[in-house]
């Protein structure tokens, strides 16, 4: 985080906290209690919640502090839906326009997210989860389509806190590490419709994990726990 600027560094602490729950859906974002507890001045907070705000974490309102964002299920589904569609397309174009040395870091990526998979609990997850994320990322960007990376960024933004309650989980993780496997073979193999299927298998299962999760939810079950087996 060395080149980030202060809003970028306070945005990426605000993430963090709105993936560890520690700032739950519909808290408000208070502007002077979060300046004195980052020691910051307000202009910089006012700037990384505008960051948080285009992502789709947080909502900004008139005249009140800002919340971060609680979609409901269709919102969710609908946005994954959107995503599967986008990441299915950037896996098939890798195939015919990534670099070696692209290919080789998305097995990188996925190298290392099955090792910190392996031991990952509490704050690590939270490591564990956005090797994950880059993951995806490389694969966009590996399509050399810029407006198709954009739309993913902005999607895979969106989608961050709910990406992460279904990762963390003990059965999601065996899984996604099987499944990223698959996918960085078919990239290996040049295989478009190979790495369009797996990563299409992929998205379908990360809406039904999400689905068992807002019932849960809606059960009054804990949802962050990365002990409780939702699948």
């Amino acid at each position: 985080m060395t080149d980030a600027t202060l809003p970028e560094q306070i945005a990426l602490k605000l993430r963090r906290d709105i993936l560890r729950g520690t700032l739950a859906p519909g808290d408000p974002i208070k502007e002077r209690d979060n300046a004195l507890d980052l020691g910051v001045s307000r202009t910089p907070l006012r700037e990384a919640v505008r960051i948080l705000a285009k992502e789709g974490l947080v909502l900004l309102r008139p005249s009140r502090s800002p919340v971060v964002a609680d979609p409901s299920l269709k919102e969710v589904r609908d946005a994954v839906v959107v995503l599967q569609a986008l990441e299915t397309l950037s896996g098939e174009l890798a195939c015919r326009e990534a670099s070696d040395a692209e290919i080789a870091e998305i097995r990188a990526l996925f190298e290392r997210h099955h090792a910190l998979s392996e031991t990952a609990e509490g704050d690590a997850l939270i490591e564990l989860f956005e090797v994950d994320m880059a993951f995806h990322t490389a694969i966009a960007r590996a399509s050399h389509n810029p407006a198709l990376a954009e739309t993913h960024a902005a999607y895979l933004a969106r989608m961050w806190r709910q990406r992460y309650l279904s990762a963390v989980q003990r059965r999601a993780r065996e899984r996604v590490r099987s499944q990223h496997e698959n996918i960085v073979l078919g990239l290996e193999a040049r295989d478009p419709a190979r790495v369009g299927a797996e990563i299409n298998a992929h998205l379908a299962a990360l809406i039904n994990n999400l689905t068992r999760l807002f019932e849960a939810r809606e059960a009054g079950r804990d949802t962050t726990s990365n002990e409780r087996d939702i699948e």
